[in-house]
Order: C-alpha cells, then structure tokens, then sequence
C-alpha cells in the first residue's frame, strides 16, 4: 500500500480515482486546490501524487517544480492527469519533473497500472 496524493477540481474525475486507487489498496488524499495540495505534500509527504494541470491556487506544473525544489518532497513519484494533451503541453509536463502524463479522457484501468508501475520502480 502507497500513500497518494490526488489534486483534482473535478468531483466525478477525483471520485473516480479515488475510488479505484483505493481499490488497489492504496490510501488516498484528495484535495481540489493547488496550494492545499502544496501544503498536504510538504507536512506528510506521499509516495505519489497525481496533479491535474489546470487547478485553483496553483497550476499542476507549479505544484510540481514546488515538489522537485523542496529536499522533503523531491522524491515524489509524480503524474500528470490533464486534459492538456498537446505535445507541447506533454513536453511542460515532463520539464516541470513528472515522471508521467496521462491525457483526459483516461482509463482508470490504465491510470492504476501506471502508478503501479511507477510504485514498484520505486524512483522517479
């Protein structure tokens, strides 16, 4: 079992993932803005967070190069869940530090396989 962060605006999108990471026996945080996500990931930090990209507070790609600078956080296995999809997008993703991006719509199938795989590398 991990310890993930979920930072999702979206009710449906956020109940969803939770749902299924908590299937896979994983206990999940989920908040909706970027500065409590900052917050949560700085006083407990997660085994891995999943950052929307377009969120109140501060952007996914912010929260993600807070992560990276931080020594207490900068090991964060980390993954873009965005319905920013364009190469370029991809490409600020990854530059930010995610070790990962997923494009919306998703399979959440898909989404648990690629933490799973993220978790048992045990890197970012």
């Amino acid at each position: 079992m991990a310890t993930i962060l979920l930072v999702e605006d979206d009710t449906n999108i956020k109940d969803l993932v939770t749902f299924r990471l908590e299937m896979e026996g994983h206990e999940v945080t989920a908040v909706d803005d970027g500065r409590d996500a900052l917050a949560v990931a700085q006083a407990d930090p997660p085994d891995l967070a999943v950052l929307d990209v377009m969120l109140p507070g501060y952007s996914g790609l912010e929260i993600c190069r807070k992560l990276r600078a931080d020594a207490s956080t900068a090991e964060i296995a980390i993954i873009m869940l965005t319905a920013r999809g364009q190469e370029s997008d991809v490409e600020a993703g990854f530059d930010a530090g995610a070790d990962d991006y997923v494009t919306k719509p998703f399979s959440p199938r898909e989404l648990a396989r690629r933490v799973e795989a993220l978790l048992a590398r045990g890197q970012h």
